[in-house]
């Protein structure tokens, strides 16, 4: 019997590239993401609704970003300029933070910097698709979702030093997390290149044709990708979880510390997992780590609970982001692959949405325990409308 010693293609350069240029953005990014939760509720002194709606509204206006900058790209036939216009807003989004002096002004500083993420984020998984094979897909994505969770990861640390260093000066700690976000746009400009396949595969079609074109595969894994971001709401809770339980305001952020672990810790083998066995396996096993995850944080927990919970949650992270997306590049067709990334960023933006916003009203009514009892109810309907999904893979491409 002949085994296949063939090896592996190896991960493209852009692929690197572009883990990178994501790790200096989330370093920047969840410096103020991190700190957000209490720059709200304790800085301005607005209720935990308000982070609910500052999050959700931003995220999911800016999801028609989304929809739009892949169905461009697929139609200009280019990837780069459209990933470059992204991280440039969002850098230059950065400094609007520290000015803000109430909730419509973060809204605004908030929604531009998430129109950038909205922007870039279709074309940046297309380049991904675009150059790398179906064989060594899950690991591209994961390496990605690994290095943009390095930057996440050091992020809170930054923050909780920062705040340490500098007297509790949230405005202070705002400006220097500047840095890292325009730095993330020069690599970017200098080191990407525009890969060539897409190029002889795209043709221009009227805008809305495409999403039309979008085949039975895709659309349920976007119907289900939906169900699951109902129950996805912004990890600016997990923040205020430690708050709750008595965290102080400057070491509450080490929650996104410990949740950002248990994301970088499975976030590329769960990618490089995914080459091997069915991608709905791992999405299974995502899906019931967030309901024990929710479950956990639900309860009377104390500082063990709250780190077992955050960890978990962190896990989920992983085996779900990456696998989502190595799922929409092999059931899209080659000329349609930013346009169904950027459908798929759309769809996951609405849900985070109204997942916020229920998670934020029922805190302030309920407390906690009634958002996250929540959250795991929507997780276990979105793990039994998994049925949705084909068995095998749509394509090997």
């Amino acid at each position: 019997m002949e085994t296949d010693t063939k090896p592996r293609p190896r991960l493209p350069r852009n692929v690197w590239i572009l883990g990178f240029v994501s790790l200096l953005m989330d370093l920047s990014s969840e410096i103020y993401h991190a700190l957000l939760p209490v720059f709200i509720t304790v800085s301005l002194g607005l209720p935990a609704l308000a982070l609910g709606a500052i999050d959700g509204v931003a995220e999911a206006t800016a999801s028609f970003a989304k929809l739009a900058s892949g169905r461009l790209s697929d139609r200009s036939r280019s990837r780069k300029p459209w990933v470059l216009l992204g991280y440039g807003v969002a850098a230059l989004s950065k400094p609007l933070f520290p000015i803000a002096q109430g909730a419509a002004e973060l809204m605004g500083a908030r929604f531009a910097d998430r129109l950038g993420k909205g922007i870039r984020g279709g074309p940046r998984d297309a380049i991904i698709a675009d150059e790398t094979p179906a064989e060594i897909r899950g690991r591209a994505f994961g390496l990605r979702q690994a290095l943009d969770t390095v930057g996440a990861l050091l992020a809170p640390l930054a923050a909780v030093g920062l705040m340490i260093a500098l007297a509790d000066d949230v405005r202070a700690v705002f400006w220097i997390a500047a840095i890292p976000a325009g730095l993330s746009f020069l690599l970017a400009w200098f080191a990407l290149k525009e890969p060539t396949q897409h190029l002889a595969q795209a043709t221009l079609q009227p805008f809305f044709a495409g999403f039309r074109e979008l085949d039975r595969p895709t659309r349920r894994l976007l119907a289900v990708t939906f169900l699951f971001m109902l129950a996805r709401f912004s990890e600016g809770f997990l923040v205020l979880r430690a708050l709750d339980i008595g965290v102080s305001p400057t070491l509450a952020p080490i929650a996104l510390v410990v949740f950002n672990l248990g994301f970088f810790a499975l976030a590329y083998p769960a990618g490089a997992f995914s080459d091997r066995v069915s991608p709905r396996t791992i999405l299974v096993a995502g899906m019931a780590v967030l309901i024990a995850a929710d479950i956990i944080l639900s309860r009377d927990i104390g500082l063990v609970g709250l780190t077992l919970g955050v960890l978990l949650w962190g896990a989920h992270m992983a085996l779900t982001q990456g696998v989502f997306a190595r799922m929409i590049a092999d059931d899209a067709p080659p000329h349609l692959m930013a346009t169904s990334f950027g459908a798929f960023h759309f769809v996951s933006g609405i849900g985070t949405l109204l997942a916020s916003l229920a998670a934020g009203l029922l805190w302030d009514r309920q407390g906690a325990e009634a958002a996250f009892v929540a959250g795991a109810g929507a997780a276990a309907v979105a793990l039994a409308m998994l049925n949705l999904l084909p068995e095998e893979r749509a394509s090997t491409r």
